[in-house]
């Protein structure tokens, strides 16, 4: 059975995980279908690069990914579908393909929307669904769509570097309120060349170690490591960093959760 993950910013109040989900069962029941996530902030796209890079590389050969994250950034008239490593990712031509990548994908091809097919999300799950079924059923891949596509790029926020420092920025505050910073272990190492480090938080507050587990400091302590996908988290052993040095998010209005925003705030990562 065919493995399709399902990763969106519906969230979870209205149908729309609900009708793409109905529209994959009703097109193509041989499915299994995963979700990863429908939590993504809208309009974040290093929220979203990271989560989908950090779970694409743990799925088989030949799965399938349909990821709607902003999927009306623009007025086109085809979506894309990519080959990458062995795997298909039916999304949107918004750019968020290879801020994923970090790179251009090894092969894509465009899905054209019919002129007389209106633009909504049921009839976009429609389009993936029957470019993914004619690749099951062997129909090759320049035959599923146009080959000749200039994809739309936007490139992931990379740390700043000096001799002396690099300054992350914030990729997202996950669940625990662990701030996750878009340095990784590489840059961190490439720059480091041995030096003693410090990871500054707030004037008074810092990290002079990398820690591999939580119970390496006592509970209520805070701690720096790497996480599975390689970036620099920020934590506390059982509690929550992110409130803690000021790095939450926030709201210009406590009864309207959907203008909620995340602060881009930096952290700086200093030599000695």
């Amino acid at each position: 059975m065919p493995i399709l993950t399902f990763t969106s910013d519906f969230g979870s109040s209205d149908h729309l995980v609900g009708v793409v989900k109905g529209e994959i069962l009703k097109l193509n029941d041989g499915f299994s279908v995963i979700d990863i996530t429908h939590d993504i902030i809208p309009y974040n796209f290093m929220q979203a690069a990271y989560v989908c890079k950090g779970f694409l590389e743990s799925f088989p050969p030949e799965s399938f990914h349909l990821i709607f994250i902003n999927s009306f950034d623009n007025n086109v008239d085809h979506l894309l579908l990519v080959k990458q490593d062995n795997q298909y990712i039916g999304i949107p031509d918004n750019g968020l393909i290879t801020m994923i990548l970090d790179k251009k994908p090894e092969e894509v091809i465009s899905l054209p929307i019919p002129a007389s097919t209106p633009k909504n999300i049921r009839n976009f799950t429609a389009i993936f669904i029957e470019a993914f079924s004619s690749i099951l059923s062997g129909v090759k891949w320049e035959k599923v769509g146009n080959t000749e596509v200039a994809i739309q790029e936007k490139n992931r926020v990379k740390p700043y570097f000096t001799s002396q420092y690099i300054e992350g920025q914030i990729l997202m505050i996950d669940r625990y309120l662990n701030v996750i910073v878009n340095i990784t272990r590489n840059d961190f190492e490439e720059q480091r060349k041995g030096r003693k480090f410090k990871i500054v938080l707030l004037r008074d507050a810092f990290i002079e170690k990398i820690s591999s587990h939580y119970a390496e400091v006592p509970e209520g302590e805070k701690l720096a490591f790497f996480n599975e996908s390689g970036f620099l988290e920020i934590a506390v052993n059982k509690g929550y960093a992110a409130p803690l040095f000021g790095l939450g998010e926030f709201s210009s209005s406590d009864n309207h959760h959907h203008e909620k925003r995340q602060y881009y705030q930096t952290i700086k990562v200093f030599f000695e």
